[in-house]
């Protein structure tokens, strides 16, 4: 294929899949439950957090995180008490326990009350055409205060050579505004832009079938050279063709 033929070509496949159908089968209908900015922004980001593993799996157990927190998320976030951590202790979803759980929500209400927020702490170092600096000191901001070791794993750090999968689809749902209401589009301060793609093994191997990457690891190095072949399609909304790769992946077997 040619690169016009190919862009035709996933242009067509991100038609057919960012559309609303597409919320029913993802882990973005779990923040499509609220409509208050702080609640999706929390709701996005946890679901997102446990989002490796059987889809199925990671809605039923994203579901659960909301009902531990009586389905107001942020009002749990800044108004809870140590007692009521107690019931998150039950939680688990593979590695991520009801320890990580409680930590995550300890750490949530740092960044609201002491850092303005999940969507400033992400703005504050992003550069021109990328967020993978801004996810490590994300990092570095949401662990500020006590937590365990172990917590630390469940965020990615660009900067580590990950390819911080998981990070850069809430990124996707926060900041991409598609106007057929799958992702969000409510962070103002960032741009479709500066959005990667969620590197996994699905879009991976479309990727490399198409000669969109070459790279066989899905690293922080692959991620770099994915975003490089995605810009060249579509410089402004670059990660749209997440849903062509992660479609003809999951759904068509390509």
């Amino acid at each position: 294929m040619t690169k016009s033929e190919l862009k035709e070509f996933l242009d067509i496949k991100v038609e057919l899949y960012n559309r609303p159908d597409f919320i029913t089968s993802d882990p973005i209908q779990i923040p499509h439950q609220f409509s208050k900015k702080e609640d999706i922004e929390i709701a996005g980001f946890l679901s997102a957090t446990i989002a490796w593993g059987n889809r199925k799996s990671i809605i039923n157990n994203a579901n659960k995180m909301m009902t531990l927190l009586e389905h107001s998320p942020y009002d749990f976030v800044m108004h809870h008490q140590e007692s009521d951590l107690e019931k998150l202790e039950s939680f688990v979803h593979r590695t991520f326990n009801g320890i990580d759980f409680i930590s995550f929500i300890k750490s949530l209400q740092h960044i609201y009350k002491n850092h303005n927020g999940l969507e400033a702490v992400f703005a504050k170092h992003a550069e021109k055409q990328s967020l993978q600096h801004a996810i490590h000191h994300f990092k570095h901001t949401f662990f500020e205060i006590e937590h365990l070791k172990r917590t630390e794993k469940h965020v990615s750090d660009p900067l580590r050579k990950s390819a911080a999968k998981r990070i850069n689809m809430f990124l996707r749902w926060m900041v991409r505004n598609d106007s057929t209401g799958v992702d969000f589009g409510i962070w103002r301060s960032l741009s479709p832009s500066q959005l990667s793609c969620p590197l996994d093994v699905h879009s991976g191997n479309v990727a490399r079938k198409l000669g969109l990457l070459k790279r066989k690891q899905n690293d922080g190095k692959a991620l770099l050279e994915l975003d490089a072949a995605l810009r060249k399609l579509d410089t402004k909304d670059p990660v749209k063709y997440d849903f062509a790769l992660f479609g003809l992946g999951v759904f068509e077997g390509f």
